[in-house]
C-alpha cells in the first residue's frame, strides 16, 4: 500500500506531493473511477487504477533508461563544472532516485544505464557477476591476428594486474575491433591495448549483457528499456 500523493509524485515528475493535494481538491484525480477527495488516502499501487485529468498512470516500481552518452559528458548525478548524464534525461522520464549504473570515461561514448533500481545495478556491476560489456574500438595502429589469442588468455596490464579472458573480434579494417570484457577495472580497455603497444583513439560501449544499444538512438538520446528486456542486462551468455 502507498499514499496517493507519494504514488503520484513517484510516477509523474511534474507532480509534487503538495500539487497532488491541489489536484485532488479540484477533483482531477480518480482512483478506480471515483474522485479522490484527499491525497493522503492509501492505495494499492499495483492494483488500483489512478488517473489524473482523465489520463491513467501505469505504475512502474523502477525505471530503466538507455542513454547514448556523448563525449564530454560525465557519469555522475551532479557536477558543478561539467555536464552530467542526468542532465540529458528528458523531463518525461525523470523521477527521484535515478542514477547512472556504472561509468564510462568522459571521452567515451555509448550505452549508459540510468535507473533507480539499486539491486539490479549492484548485480550488474558486481565483479562476481561477470556481466559482459562490448565496446567498439578504433586504434592508432592495425591489430595483428595474434592479438585475439592474447586477449582470450587474459592481458596483463600496467601494475601487473591480469585481466579476465576477453573476446576480441578484429574487423575488416584491422585498426578497428569489437572487445567484450567481463570486469570493470579503471580505464581497462585503454590499458589493455596499451599493454600490446597500441592506443585507443575512439571508444564506444555498444552493449551491456545481451542488451544492445539501439542503433537509431542519437548521441545524447534516451529511451526507456521495456521491463521484458531488463533481464538481458544481467545475461552472461
Amino acid at each position: 500500500m502507498m499514499r496517493l500523493d507519494r504514488f503520484l509524485a513517484s510516477q509523474r515528475p511534474d507532480i509534487s506531493r503538495s500539487s497532488a493535494r491541489e489536484l485532488c481538491r479540484k477533483g482531477l484525480v480518480t482512483v478506480n473511477g471515483a474522485p479522490a477527495k484527499r491525497s493522503d488516502i492509501q492505495i494499492n499501487e499495483e492494483q488500483d487504477t489512478v488517473c489524473v485529468s482523465g489520463k491513467c498512470i501505469i505504475y512502474r516500481k523502477y525505471v530503466y533508461i538507455m542513454l547514448n552518452k556523448p563525449r564530454g559528458v560525465i557519469c555522475a548525478t551532479k557536477d558543478r563544472l561539467t555536464e552530467t548524464v542526468m542532465e540529458l534525461i528528458p523531463p518525461e522520464l525523470r523521477r527521484d532516485g535515478l542514477f547512472p549504473a556504472g561509468r564510462l570515461d568522459k571521452d567515451t561514448e555509448g550505452f549508459v544505464l540510468i535507473t533507480d533500481d539499486g539491486e539490479l545495478a549492484h548485480k550488474m556491476l558486481s565483479p562476481k557477476s561477470h556481466v559482459p560489456k562490448t565496446y567498439f574500438v578504433r586504434l592508432e595502429k592495425p591489430l595483428e591476428p595474434s592479438a585475439v589469442s592474447l586477449f582470450s588468455e587474459g592481458i596483463t596490464i600496467d601494475g601487473g594486474e591480469k585481466c579476465l579472458p576477453a573476446q576480441l573480434s578484429i574487423s575488416d579494417n584491422p585498426a578497428e575491433c569489437l572487445l567484450t570484457i567481463r570486469e570493470g577495472k579503471f580505464h581497462q580497455v585503454k590499458r589493455m591495448f596499451l599493454a600490446i603497444d597500441n592506443k585507443v583513439l575512439y571508444l564506444k560501449r555498444i552493449s551491456i549483457g545481451k542488451l544492445a544499444l539501439d542503433e537509431n538512438l542519437p548521441l545524447g538520446g534516451c529511451l526507456e528499456v521495456l521491463h521484458k528486456d531488463v533481464d538481458k542486462l544481467l545475461s552472461r551468455k
